[in-house]
């Protein structure tokens, strides 16, 4: 799980303008910029070059840049997400990527898809059906994975009223381990997986990332932090409660490869 580079884009002032279903006090511009810098400072910390997009004001949600792109070793898959209003992000990522990857490929309509629903766990591929990602998106994401020789199975959340995508509710941090919030932990598609379990009252912390020799996880979650730390890994906790208020967590803010 080595990372060199992580691809980020600072919020604009508008980002509270953005899609959410939070229905408490709106989102701060001031700490959102604050806790976006210190997570990218995380991810230095981490080992890794952090290239910095400027803001985009024409797309309040586009610091999720981790919605606009799937990553492998080989290529880059642009998504093309399921809400109409973030779809033009994705022409803003374009260029970036194009500076790493020879290989760029295209999620076409009628898919949609978010790459908030995939999680790469090494060799195979967890696409998640959702809100946003339909079965045709997932289906053609399936077809450029298992050309670049990936397996990867389906995940329906479709039914799941507390997630908006799979990555909130589970995250792989190597050596065969899944993070999972307690209500995905019974799925068949995570057997054969070690899980680390995240209490109900935490779920919000399912939605970590391993970069290099870290892991990331939102501040104030003792319960997942210590079960992570029990098991041999070093956890770096980060303030996102501004990002968490627009229904995005820590693996949607940067793209890493």
């Amino acid at each position: 799980m080595l990372f060199a580079h992580a691809i980020v884009r600072r919020p604009g002032e508008n980002f509270a303008e953005g899609l959410t279903l939070f229905k408490g006090p709106p989102a701060d511009y001031k700490k959102a910029l604050e806790q976006h810098e210190a997570y990218c400072a995380a991810l230095e910390r981490c080992g890794v070059e952090v290239v910095r997009l400027e803001a985009d004001l024409a797309h309040p949600d586009s610091t999720f840049v981790e919605d606009a792109a799937v990553l492998t070793r080989d290529s880059a898959i642009l998504t093309r997400p399921g809400a109409m209003s973030r779809k033009g992000e994705v022409d803003g990522i374009r260029e970036p990527l194009g500076k790493f990857f020879q290989a760029i490929h295209e999620i076409k309509a009628p898919g949609t898809l978010d790459g908030g629903d995939i999680c790469e766990a090494g060799e195979h591929f967890f696409i998640g059906i959702s809100r946003r990602t339909n079965e045709e998106g997932a289906h053609q994401l399936a077809t450029f994975l298992a050309r670049d020789g990936f397996t990867m199975s389906f995940v329906d959340i479709r039914a799941m009223k507390s997630i908006l995508h799979l990555k909130s509710g589970i995250a792989w941090v190597g050596d065969g381990k899944l993070v999972v919030m307690e209500e995905l932990a019974g799925r068949e598609e995570f057997r054969g997986y070690e899980l680390i379990r995240v209490a109900h009252d935490e779920s919000y912390a399912a939605n970590c990332v391993r970069v290099n020799d870290y892991v990331l996880i939102p501040a104030g979650f003792p319960k997942i932090a210590e079960a992570l730390v029990a098991r041999g890994f070093k956890v770096l906790p980060i303030e996102v409660s501004e990002f968490r208020k627009m229904d995005g967590g820590l693996s949607c803010l940067s793209l890493r490869f």
